[in-house]
């Protein structure tokens, strides 16, 4: 109980601004946000071990949209707002009026009328998911203004096209938690690489989250890649804006071995060509299948004449007995697939930290929710572990 108080009112010293507001860009988010989430999570992690309800409400609904499959996010989401005493509904777009053509303004509105969160995932097409998202926002905000809507239910991005900001946050989480705090980052070297993978139109926004939160912290961040899988320019434009700033490095380089060369951290993920996140779009929207099947098999071919990008024992060697970091699931050589981005070695070495990491979205979710809705969260979360209310009477 001491650690939890502890935190509480380290919580107490920051100056979050994140009450009724969005979550939809890590990089708008100041940095009192950033470590307010952190501590709260570690709060609510703590209250869970030790047994203490964290329900805020009493009812009410969390509306989940995604618009791409999920396992871990979905099911983080779902456990967050439930443990905040949310109730999530799913919002199957097929199963909505969505298909014959209703509005998103409309749609946003219809599903607001007694929800406090909407959580969106809309990560397949590029120049496309974040627009979405802040028109929905924007919607809520005209129904809140109008009185349509007795409250205004908050936004939270469970990954857009350009950004992951629950992956990435719950990534700090665990290098604050590996490397004793924030403040040890300082110098660390972050190899966040692409790597090979046999499927195709895996979105950017996970290197793109890893790299413009990061940069944030002093780290000499590396990005690698092959020619023709570049990340968005104005990402880029932020991680180097901000590397300066915080007396960090962030570099690119279109070598593997570079970057895990005396890396403290790995990250080695798959992500689609720039040429394949252009020209998907359109032919989704169109329904075009054989379009589809052919951009599929040219992205295929074009992955393939990169299969030496794989991290295996000898690229671990160069490292300085680096942490390996991957959002999951990774496509294992040997295991889920024949040849992918890691060995089934390196892979089931670092699975108590690939799945630790995975651990702390629930609560990043969790926390990002909780100051989004309330006002005073050390005033809030003090009163709750002195309450002592029990999530389960054993």
């Amino acid at each position: 109980m001491e650690k939890i108080l502890n935190k509480i009112e380290e919580l107490k010293k920051l100056k979050p601004e994140m009450f009724g507001k969005d979550y939809l860009l890590t990089w708008e988010k100041s940095q009192d946000d950033l470590e307010a989430i952190l501590l709260v999570a570690e709060i609510l992690k703590e209250m869970h071990k030790e047994n203490i309800s964290t329900k805020i409400f009493d009812s009410g609904l969390a509306i989940s949209n995604f618009r791409d499959n999920s396992t871990r996010t979905r099911y983080s989401f779902a456990s967050a707002t439930n443990a905040l005493g949310l109730t999530v509904h799913d919002l199957d777009e097929g199963k909505s009026q969505i298909a014959h053509g209703e509005t998103v303004r409309e749609t946003a509105n219809m599903l607001s009328f007694l929800s406090d969160v909407i959580g969106i995932r809309d990560d397949m097409y590029l120049h496309e998911g974040h627009k979405y998202m802040e028109t929905v926002a924007a919607s809520v905000q005209e129904g809140y203004d109008k009185k349509i809507l007795h409250n205004r239910p908050t936004l939270v991005n469970l990954q857009s096209d350009i950004d992951h900001p629950t992956q990435s946050m719950a990534d700090l989480a665990k290098l604050k938690d590996y490397f004793g705090g924030l403040e040890n980052l300082k110098g660390k070297k972050i190899a966040m690489t692409w790597a090979y993978s046999p499927s195709y139109g895996k979105p950017l926004s996970v290197a793109q989250g890893m790299i413009g939160l990061m940069t944030r912290f002093g780290a000499e961040v590396v990005l690698a890649h092959p020619e023709g899988y570049e990340l968005l320019p104005e990402v880029l434009e932020v991680a180097k804006k901000q590397a300066e700033e915080s007396g960090g490095k962030f570099s690119v380089t279109n070598s593997m071995e570079e970057a895990f060369t005396n890396a403290d951290v790995v990250c080695p993920k798959s992500w689609a060509s720039m040429e394949v996140m252009v020209k998907r779009p359109p032919l989704l929207h169109a329904n075009d299948i054989e379009g589809l099947n052919a951009l599929e098999k040219t992205a295929l071919e074009q992955n393939a004449q990169h299969k030496d990008w794989e991290c295996n024992e000898h690229m671990m060697s160069l490292t300085n007995n680096a942490l390996y970091m991957h959002p999951l699931p990774a496509d294992i050589s040997g295991v889920s697939c024949e040849e992918g981005e890691v060995t089934e070695k390196v892979f089931d070495d670092n699975l108590y930290d690939t799945y630790t990491q995975a651990s702390w979205k629930p609560f990043i979710v969790e926390s990002i929710i909780l100051l989004q809705k309330i006002a005073n969260a050390p005033e809030k979360l003090e009163a709750m572990v002195n309450n002592g209310k029990k999530r389960l009477e054993a």
